[in-house]
Formats: C-alpha cells, sequence, structure tokens
C-alpha cells in the first residue's frame, strides 16, 4: 500500500479568479492548493466537481500590503479522465486582493478509494523562523501521506527546510515541491511539500515548520491522506425466504463513527432496517440483514459512513438479484416465511371518517384524511409444508404484522400489512389451501428491530445439541449470524 506523488502543475496567480491547469491520469487524486487575501477574508469559491477539503486563513493583523493574515484552502477531486481546467474565485473589485493556486496529482496503489483529513495552525509571531501546530488531531499511523500547505504575508519570500513533526511518528524524508513568491495585490508566498509516515502511530495535532528568507507571519496545514480500507459487502442466504447479509468493514482503519447502510434499487435509497446512524465508535464493521428486498428486480447496497472529522463517505456493493419461484409473506423480522400464490390482492378500501350536514339545502361533508387501504388478500398454498408454514407465521407475526411480496416486484402491492382475521379453506382432496386474509397497510416494523440472520429453525435443521454448535462455531456469535444455514 502506497500513496506515490505525481506531477506538480503550473501556479495560477490573478486578483481574484484563477484556472490553474490539471495534472495527472484517470485515478488519481488531484488536489488544488490555492493562498489567498481579501479585505473579507473570503473563502474561494469551490470549482464544479471538486470538493472543498479545508479552509482556514491565519497570520494575524489587518489585511495589507505583505502583512496580515492569508487564506490557505484545499479543493480535491478523483481524476475521471479528461478533466476541465476548475475556476475558483474570490470577490472582485477589493484592493489588494490576490488568489493563487497550483493543482498536483497522487496515486496508489492499494485500497478502495482516497481519504483524507486536514489541520490547520498559524504564526502570528513575525520571524524567520516559521512555527505551526494544527489545532485538529489527526490520526497517524504508517503509510499515511501529508502532504503540508504554506502562506506567509510577504510578497518576496522563500521557503527551506520545511518539516512536520507529531510525537510518536517517525517521517521520511520531507520533499520540497513549490515555492513561489506572489507579487499581485497585496502578496504572498505560497510553498508545498510532502512526506510519508514511516512509522507509529498516534492522534495528534502536527507541528509545522519552516525557515523563511525574511521574517513574517502566515498560515500553514497539513492534508493527511490515506487509501481507504472502508468498503461494502452484500452477499446472498441461500435460505427461504431470501436474506441478504449486508456488511461494512475497514471501518476503524477510516476513522469511521457513524454508519448508515441503505438498499438501493434504481437511484431510491432504504435504510436497511436497524441501520440508521449507528454509532460504530472503535468497530471494524457494521453487519445487518436485509429481509424484505423485492424480488426479481437488480440491486445492490449503499454504505455512507461520518468519519471522526465529520467527512462523508459513500461506497457501494456490486448487484444482486434475490429470485424466488413463488409469491411470499413473511415476517422479516424473525427471517420465517411460507411460499403462497397470491390470488385475489388488489380490493383495496379506503375509510374517510366524515360526516354530512344539510344546511339550507347544501350538503356540508366535515371530515378526517383518507385513511390507509385495508381489504382482502386471497392466497393459495399448494404443499402441507407451505400451508403449515403460513400458520405458523400468522400465529406468531411480529406485533401482528406481515410482509407481501409478489414473485417479481409489484411497488402497488408489496409492504408490510396489519393482519386483522384469516379464513382457511383445505381442499379434503389435495393439499391445496386458501386462506382469506383481511388486513390493513401498516407502517413497517420500528427500525429499531433489527432482522435475524438466521432463525431457530435454521439452527434445528442443521445442528442437533449446543455442543455441535460449539464445534463448528470455533470463533464469536458473528460467526453465526454470517453463515448461510440455506442447503
Amino acid at each position: 500500500m502506497t500513496i506515490s506523488f505525481g506531477t506538480t502543475g503550473t501556479q495560477a496567480t490573478h486578483t481574484d479568479t484563477i484556472i490553474p491547469t490539471v495534472v495527472g491520469s484517470a485515478g488519481n487524486l488531484a488536489v488544488l492548493q490555492v493562498i489567498s487575501g481579501h479585505p473579507n477574508d473570503n473563502v474561494p469559491s469551490t470549482p464544479s466537481g471538486w470538493i472543498l477539503a479545508g479552509s482556514v486563513s491565519g497570520g494575524g493583523g489587518t489585511f495589507g500590503a505583505s502583512a496580515g493574515p492569508r487564506r490557505l484552502t484545499w479543493f480535491v477531486r478523483i481524476l475521471t479522465g479528461g478533466d476541465s481546467n476548475p475556476t475558483t474565485a474570490i470577490p472582485s473589485g477589493s484592493s489588494g486582493s490576490l488568489i493563487a493556486g497550483r493543482i498536483v496529482s497522487l496515486s496508489r496503489t492499494a485500497g478502495t478509494g482516497w481519504r483524507w483529513a486536514v489541520s490547520f495552525g498559524d504564526d502570528q509571531t513575525s520571524g524567520t523562523g516559521f512555527s505551526a501546530t494544527g489545532t485538529t488531531a489527526l490520526t497517524w499511523k504508517s503509510g499515511d501521506f501529508a502532504l503540508i500547505g504554506y502562506g506567509v504575508a510577504s510578497n518576496a519570500d522563500s521557503y527551506t527546510a520545511e518539516a512536520i513533526a507529531v510525537t510518536g511518528i517517525t517521517f521520511g524524508t520531507v520533499t520540497e515541491r513549490a515555492d513561489a513568491a506572489v507579487a499581485t495585490g497585496n502578496g504572498t508566498t505560497t510553498a508545498m511539500a510532502t512526506t510519508t509516515v514511516s512509522s507509529g502511530t498516534a492522534t495528534l495535532g502536527p507541528t509545522i515548520t519552516a525557515t523563511l528568507a525574511s521574517a513574517s507571519t502566515g498560515i500553514s496545514g497539513v492534508l493527511r491522506l490515506r487509501e481507504a480500507s472502508s468498503d461494502i459487502n452484500a452477499s446472498p442466504q441461500s435460505v427461504f425466504p431470501p436474506r441478504n447479509l449486508v456488511s461494512a468493514t475497514g471501518l476503524t482503519g477510516d476513522d469511521i463513527v457513524t454508519a448508515t447502510l441503505y438498499r438501493q434499487v434504481g437511484t431510491d435509497l432504504t435504510a436497511v432496517r436497524a441501520a440508521s446512524s449507528i454509532n460504530v465508535t472503535g468497530q471494524a464493521s457494521l453487519l445487518r440483514v436485509d429481509a424484505e428486498q423485492p424480488f426479481g428486480v437488480s440491486l445492490n447496497y449503499a454504505a455512507v459512513l461520518i468519519d471522526l472529522y465529520g467527512n462523508q463517505w459513500t461506497v457501494y456493493s456490486g448487484p444482486i438479484t434475490s429470485t424466488v419461484t413463488s409469491d411470499v409473506i413473511s415476517d422479516a423480522i424473525r427471517g420465517v416465511g411460507a411460499a403462497v400464490n397470491i390470488e385475489a390482492p388488489l380490493g383495496w378500501k379506503r375509510d374517510r371518517d366524515a360526516t354530512q350536514f344539510n344546511i339550507n339545502g347544501r350538503i356540508v361533508v366535515q371530515g378526517r384524511p383518507r385513511s390507509a387501504r385495508s381489504g382482502t388478500v386471497t392466497v393459495r398454498t399448494e404443499s402441507d409444508d407451505d400451508g403449515d408454514a403460513l400458520n405458523e407465521l400468522l400465529d406468531n407475526a411480529t406485533e401482528g404484522t406481515i410482509l407481501l411480496r409478489k414473485q417479481t416486484s409489484l411497488t402497488r402491492l408489496d409492504g408490510t400489512y396489519a393482519l386483522l382475521d384469516d379464513q382457511e379453506d383445505p381442499n379434503w382432496w389435495d393439499e391445496f389451501r386458501w386462506f382469506q386474509l383481511n388486513v390493513v397497510k401498516s407502517d413497517d416494523w420500528p427500525d429499531a428491530m433489527e432482522a435475524a440472520g438466521f432463525t431457530l429453525a435454521d439452527i434445528n435443521a442443521n445442528f442437533s445439541t449446543l455442543q455441535d454448535i460449539a464445534n463448528f462455531f470455533t470463533g464469536t456469535l458473528l460467526d453465526i449470524a454470517q453463515y448461510d444455514f440455506g442447503p
């Protein structure tokens, strides 16, 4: 796993607007470092298709010629190939305003993506020994890449001996990548350097130093870059009714503290049960079971991850299509269900509690909102096993709620329903049975109710004693949750 420095672009300068040249190739991370100065200390505009990684001003004093604060801003973009040059700007027409920026590129050899975090500090004491400590504590580990940025007020300066220090961390050689004086407006001198963590772990703000050719004050910071370890995996269990195991992994390596897992069908995102804004601080993974996915349509899963610094990342799984050979009535909490054929499901009724009044020959109606749909769903089971399974489900449905799904998803039918009563009409000459289910469309089960990854029936069908279970699963309970109990 290695992050490597690629190419340094040409610096662009102006009083208010710059269009620096993109360098690098598809898959590279492009970093646009901007140093700006303005009477109102504005944050430069974010270029289209780029992400603002961080922006802070510092140096103290009042904005003026070679004096006062300067602002350091980083924008990032994962290049796709043929990327257009970005435009960033500060308000025009202001005395002494300036903006300078250049793009550098970075490449990686591993990981599922790019992760970054920033820490800034400033030096408000004029002198040639520049030193600033980042106010945000960053996590550090071997392989982390540090891009160090500087901007001082002096418009005729230069940097040497750029360095970064974090207690407990050993950095490799610091390499200067850019050093340029800018005479535009009130002026600045910019610089950039890079290094990599050789060893150690810590959670501290970095101390950034350099030697200036002439005394000045200014701002500095570090953009800490890391190859992402977090990912999402989804796999179907070969059981009936189908269930998908969805897991976000590699969370601690990316400092993830909050995770939400979604099922994605087309562009629609639906949170997986009991997987909304889960605190995963210190957890390497988050596992949930999706027992409510539609059948016969391709879907994938997404994990929205928030790290220690408030950055949000999204990772996606590959596609899954859950297939069945019948319609299904199930209990998505307990993981049990029955194969049925839905025969007459669409005779829906909607009530409206209303009262009418005859006032001087005019009918006035006062009523409440229209109700959820209700009706009788007729289903057929074709074997004693399926009929018994449906009866067991109706006997023990969680909160009296059942989940109906067509063999190929039908959005106007699929969903959760509260069971009012049912009637069973079996044949005496074969195993066919008809059930009339009086139901009312209901809200889903509460999100706090987590779907079971396995059932007691699964355990009973595969093991005879508790010792059998202990002998087979020699690790943790997570091994049971992730096991496929299908045939």
